[in-house]
């Protein structure tokens, strides 16, 4: 059918195709004995059918009481004869009559497409007033309703003479985006109106077998009944959640797709409001266990007849009309069943409290020798009570609670009456004999409580008799809640027993968001309970209380782990809490996982040493190694910090340092932030009570980077080389507390006088409170008379004795600065990891060490000299990294003028040595990138190059005008407009050619990255000069130069530049080299004007530089490398046909205008020709990938 049915609210059309039993169960009366339809009729549907109202109602039957079907009813009015046409109209309206409202609409529907319209049907199906909850008023006589009522209306569906049915037609007018766009907002609506109607629906869909056919089913064993769609639901999602929770994966997923129309992430999608079974494991573990019979509780006086049932007095009720609906018959049945599951449970219950009760009967048997006396006082004083005959048969029957006396004559139809008088006295006075061991005071003060009396009435009934009135008070004690309601607790111990049998059935009824609010009471029942089983049935709760506890909720239930274990000590908690971390170690949710990891942290000062050490280790070990959650390693590894602190087990130092490495691994940075924070503070704090702070751990981390380094000589793994660094770095603070701590002059620490308060930046910013120093040492008064002595014997008394600071001088100073020098000059990185271990080092030991120990070391080690630097001979010390971590590690640790003097003179020196003698400038740069990313240290740097400037030597000249291109980035255009650029013109006006092409590159990176037009002008003219000006046309190394700043700051810089500037004289150097005669300067600039071209054909050029420069430039390169280089010539074939098609559909392609030259390659033959050409290239480099890499 092409037209939409609005009406349609089925969830599937697959789920209706596997409801057969529910058709048959609709068509059948509930006077019929059998299913099926009547035989005979020629218009019933065969049993597979599935029919159209079946959703809306699935359980309607006539209301006449005649015994025929809505369906038949509705097909008797067009059987008569073969030969009787019956009309459209009288079929139209039996539907309406019998509300088959969905088969009206799409029987409507098929006329309107026949081009008929039925006036009854389009009155019905336009007035909204059909479609809405009738409320207070009586529904028609023949009007029949489903089990949810009256068809309620759904308020986002419109109305049938709403719908725009030429939306849906052929005719192609109506744009289609429109049309989508209504079809997915019907879609939604309709979605979720199924949604509102799961919920009646699901019950409806349970209840259409028949109780008569369930009893056909039952009588019958070997008659199955068949699978209804909301069990095959339920079973399937059972059955998936099964093989996941088993590592089934593949099968969970074939499993998945076999039923695509089900969500097995949502148990909600089974039916709504209908309770989550146990999982398939629970299922078959009690599917053996046969419960005890209903005869079984009469022995024990719990078996209740109907009649008996709280508020419900079914068995008083006269007997079910023969009248009665089928919907009426099914919640009769539903009702019983309740009942019956009610009873089983209180059952169980009830055979749990007796066994208890019997066995503390055993026990005051044991204890007691004679009854107590308020017990014997309640017998002499209560006879004239009808029932006391029975609560002195035995001592064991009077000892019975409320909820299961012994039975009386009347076999349990009525009420025991005993609990409002004599057995909660009894009761009470045998628990308070049980519990006057442990609670003395409490036993003294029942003892001497007068027992309760009541009047009695001066009365001649029999006690049946008296029983059988009192019956009638509807009181209930034979139920689980009725036993808890009917006795009072009346001691501590009774309190304990009543909560730890309450609180299983209060928890899982409180809202999750409000859960929290029970910790309290089940700390204090787990801690006072005198059952393990009940305690540990009570702290699993605690542990599942939350199914996803956040951050707040965590930190509630550790504050309860916490107080637990102090009230109970280490032996219960390791017992009964640390079960419960261990069952939840692998657990689904990472919010479970991550409350195991920060209670292991937490319960670590309560355990016992041995376990702290072995399990709690081992559990967070494995927790460190195999859980994927960032969140919970970072928990780990900030608990084995705390474990680490408690652990006094010398033997387990090689697995914290392993554990130390592992963590320092990890992908996750706020992972390796926690190890710093905390991990490697509490470590190094245990080895420093160890001794082997500096004798294991410091040398082992220096043996590590020293053997990365012997391996690495063709390519360093630089991300090892900064875990190890960064260990080292957080081991300065404790290092320096223990030069401290066994320093000479620890006797003479005096706390009292005036102690001056330590400098804000004497140390550098801690990573966390325990990397503080004055943390570590104890107090920060206490370290500041530390420093005070520390200073004063450096200055004035040497470091003889002091060993901890000669192996500190003597040893590891030597061992860094040798490291530093065979790391790679080049890698930035490793020179910053480097320059801020330093930083930090020299900042915490102080400026009097660092003046006397540090600096001494490096300047005989760099030996400045006016000598030249000899690679051959070994003195190339000036070109490792040694000079740049020297400058900036140790050199900038203070800001002082006489500090900022040795600094430039350092660089100064550096400079001029490295020029004289033709040196690499890999150091030189080092520092100047390393110096430069500082705004502070920018004039500084000037200071720097302003004297190679005027420096007499034409080569210190030419590195300084090379330095200047890396300073200048992040420079501020003031200072570039004051002192680069005049310095830069200066190098201009001296007639070395070297020192002036030297500058071309920092006049580049003033034009990319200045925006003031005056300095930019002046730059521009400079530039101009040296392409225009004759004296420079035969200088080869000139052009190369210009030609690769072009290709370099061209993409970056101002349009109008680069269009009026870059292009013309590229176009103008790419003609001059056609009539290059010297074949390698003319395929040098040839190679260079390429790469040039490349990376400038990503930005957007106007049609008429385009024209006249791109154009003709690319043209003259072509005419190169048709003679030189034959696979470039391919490429810029390619680019020109691109860039002529750009200029042919400009007219069409202004709105694209903005697209880059490379990224509108003609199809993916030319792409894919143009690629694997350029795969042949070596000389091209990565500049022209990126034109490939903007296209998205």
């Amino acid at each position: 059918m092409a037209s939409v049915n609005p009406f349609n609210l089925s969830d599937s059309e697959e789920e209706a195709e596997r409801r057969p039993n529910e058709t048959v169960d609709t068509e059948r009366s509930p006077s019929d004995g059998a299913p099926g339809p009547p035989p005979g009729n020629p218009f019933s549907p065969p049993a597979d059918a599935e029919p159209p109202t079946l959703l809306l109602s699935s359980n309607r039957t006539s209301p006449s009481g005649e015994g025929i079907s809505v369906s038949v009813a509705a097909t008797s009015a067009m059987a008569g004869s073969a030969e009787t046409r019956v009309s459209v109209d009288v079929i139209a309206a039996q539907l309406l009559r019998d509300q088959y409202i969905l088969t009206a609409l799409e029987f409507y529907t098929e006329l309107l497409e026949a081009g008929r319209e039925l006036p009854r049907l389009r009155d019905y199906f336009s007035n909204p007033g059909n479609f809405e909850r009738q409320s207070g008023t009586p529904p028609a006589k023949d009007q029949v309703f489903g089990p949810g009522g009256p068809l309620n209306r759904a308020g986002s569906i419109s109305t049938l003479d709403s719908l725009d049915f030429a939306r849906y037609s052929d005719d192609g007018n109506r744009e289609s985006d429109e049309r989508v766009a209504v079809l997915e907002f019907e879609l939604r609506k309709a979605k979720e109106t199924i949604q509102a109607l799961r919920a009646n629906l699901t019950q409806a869909a349970e209840s259409e077998v028949p109780s008569q056919e369930r009893k056909n089913f039952k009588s019958s064993p070997e008659i199955q009944e068949p699978i209804r769609p909301l069990e095959k639901r339920a079973l399937n999602f059972l059955v998936n959640e099964y093989l996941l929770k088993n590592e089934y994966k593949l099968s969970s997923i074939t499993f998945s797709d076999e039923n695509d129309d089900q969500d097995f992430e949502l148990w909600d999608d089974v039916g709504l409001n209908i309770p989550k079974p146990p999982d398939l494991l629970q299922l078959y573990r009690n599917c053996g266990t046969p419960l005890p019979s209903p005869r079984d509780t009469v022995d024990v006086s719990v078996g209740v007849d109907f009649g008996d049932l709280p508020g419900n007095c079914i068995a008083q009720d006269p007997p079910k009309k023969p009248d009665l609906s089928q919907q009426q018959q099914t919640e009769v049945v539903q009702e019983l069943e309740y009942q019956i599951s009610l009873l089983n449970n209180e059952k169980q219950s009830l055979a749990e409290q007796i066994k208890k009760l019997q066995s503390e009967i055993q026990t005051l048997k044991r204890t007691v020798s004679s009854p107590p006396p308020a017990t014997l006082d309640l017998g002499s004083q209560n006879t004239t009570n009808p029932s006391s005959s029975t609560t002195t048969n035995t001592s064991s029957t009077a000892l019975l609670p409320v909820s299961c006396p012994q039975p009386p004559t009347d076999n349990g139809q009525y009420l025991d009456i005993r609990g409002v008088s004599e057995p909660e006295t009894v009761l009470n006075s045998a628990s308070t004999q049980n519990t006057s061991h442990p609670h003395p005071q409490s036993h003294s003060k029942l003892k001497s409580r007068p027992p309760v009396q009541f009047d009695q009435p001066n009365r001649k009934l029999s006690p049946a008799f008296l029983q059988a009135l009192l019956s009638f008070c509807r009181m209930c004690s034979d139920s689980r809640l009725g036993a808890e309601v009917s006795r009072i607790a009346d001691s501590e111990e009774s309190v304990m027993l009543m909560l730890g049998r309450c609180l299983p059935h209060i928890v899982p009824n409180v809202l999750l968001a409000k859960r929290e609010e029970l910790i309290p009471l089940i700390l204090c029942t787990a801690c006072l309970h005198p059952e393990p089983k009940e305690r540990d049935q009570l702290l699993h709760i605690l542990f599942n209380l939350i199914k996803r506890p956040d951050d707040e909720q965590r930190q509630m239930i550790l504050t309860g782990c916490v107080a637990f274990a102090r009230h109970v000590g280490p032996t219960r908690v390791e017992a009964e809490l640390l079960p419960q971390c261990w069952e939840q170690i692998n657990h689904k949710y990472p919010e479970r996982r991550l409350l195991v990891a920060e209670s292991c942290g937490a319960l670590a000062p309560y355990l016992p040493k041995e376990i702290r050490s072995s399990l709690v280790l081992s559990m967070l070990q494995q927790m460190l190694t195999e859980d994927k959650a960032d969140m919970v390693r970072e928990a780990v590894v900030k608990s084995l910090g705390i474990i680490m602190g408690y652990i006094d087990d010398p033997d387990k130092y090689s697995q914290g340092f392993e554990l130390m490495l592992l963590s320092l691994g990890d992908p996750s940075e706020r992972v390796v932030s926690a190890v710093h924070q905390v991990f490697i503070p509490a470590f190094a704090a245990w080895t420093t009570e160890l001794g082997t702070l500096h004798t294991a751990l410091i040398p082992s981390l220096l043996a590590r980077i020293e053997k990365l380094l012997m391996q690495g000589e063709h390519g360093l793994d630089e991300h090892k080389l900064h875990v190890f660094l960064s260990a080292l770095q957080s081991l300065i603070p404790p290092l320096f507390a223990v030069v401290l701590q066994n320093a000479p002059f620890t006797s003479r620490v005096k706390l009292h006088g005036d102690i001056p308060a330590i400098e804000v930046t004497r140390f550098p910013r801690p990573a966390s409170p325990l990397q503080d120093v004055a943390t570590i040492i104890g107090s920060r008064e206490m370290l500041s008379a530390l420093l005070l002595l520390y200073d004063h014997q450096l200055e004035h008394e040497g470091t003889t004795g002091w060993d901890s600071l000669l192996w500190v001088v003597n040893q590891l100073l030597p061992q860094l600065i040798e490291i530093v020098g065979r790391i790679n000059v080049t890698s930035s990185t490793c020179v910053h990891e480097f320059s801020r271990f330093f930083w930090r080092f020299c900042r915490t030991f102080g400026k009097i060490f660092t003046n006397t120990k540090v600096k001494p070391q490096f300047q005989e080690i760099l030996r400045l000299s006016e000598e030249n630097v000899d690679v051959s001979a070994g003195n190339d010390i000036l070109t490792k990294a040694t000079v740049p971590i020297y400058a900036t590690g140790v050199l900038t640790c203070y800001n002082q003028e006489e500090d900022r003097k040795l600094l430039v003179g350092f660089l100064e020196d550096v400079m001029t040595t490295l020029s004289l003698s033709h040196a690499p400038l890999d150091s030189l740069k080092a520092s100047f990138v390393e110096l430069g990313a500082n705004p502070v240290y920018h004039e500084l740097l000037l200071t720097v190059l302003w004297y190679g400037v005027v420096h007499t030597s034409a080569l210190v000249r030419c590195t300084a005008a090379r330095m200047f291109e890396l300073v200048l980035r992040g420079m501020s255009e003031a200072l570039v407009d004051r002192r680069a650029a005049p310095a830069l013109i200066t190098l201009c006006s001296g007639p070395e050619f070297s020192v002036r092409i030297s500058t071309i590159p920092a006049f580049g990176t003033i034009m990319e990255t200045v925006t003031q037009k005056e300095l930019l002008e002046r730059v521009k003219m400079q530039l101009a000069s040296f392409l225009e000006d004759p004296q420079y046309q035969d200088q080869h190394s000139l052009h190369m130069e210009i030609i690769r700043t072009f290709g370099r700051v061209g993409p970056n810089a101002e349009p109008r530049f680069r269009d009026e500037f870059v292009l013309p004289h590229l176009h103008k150097l790419a003609l001059a080299n056609n009539s290059q005669t010297v074949e390698s300067k003319r395929i040098d600039i040839a190679t260079q004007l390429f790469e040039a071209y490349s990376a400038l054909s990503c930005c957007f050029i106007s049609e008429e530089v385009m024209v006249n420069h791109f154009l003709p430039g690319l043209r003259c390169l072509r005419a190169d490398m048709e003679q030189l280089s034959p696979e470039h010539e391919v490429i810029l074939s390619s680019m020109i046909k691109e860039c002529e098609i750009k200029v042919e559909n400009r007219g069409m392609a202004d709105a694209q205008g903005s697209m880059s030259i490379a990224s509108s390659l003609v199809g993916e033959d030319a792409k894919t020709k143009f690629l694997s050409k350029m795969g042949q290239l070596t000389t091209s480099g990565a500049m022209l990938a990126n034109v490939f890499q903007r296209k998205k």
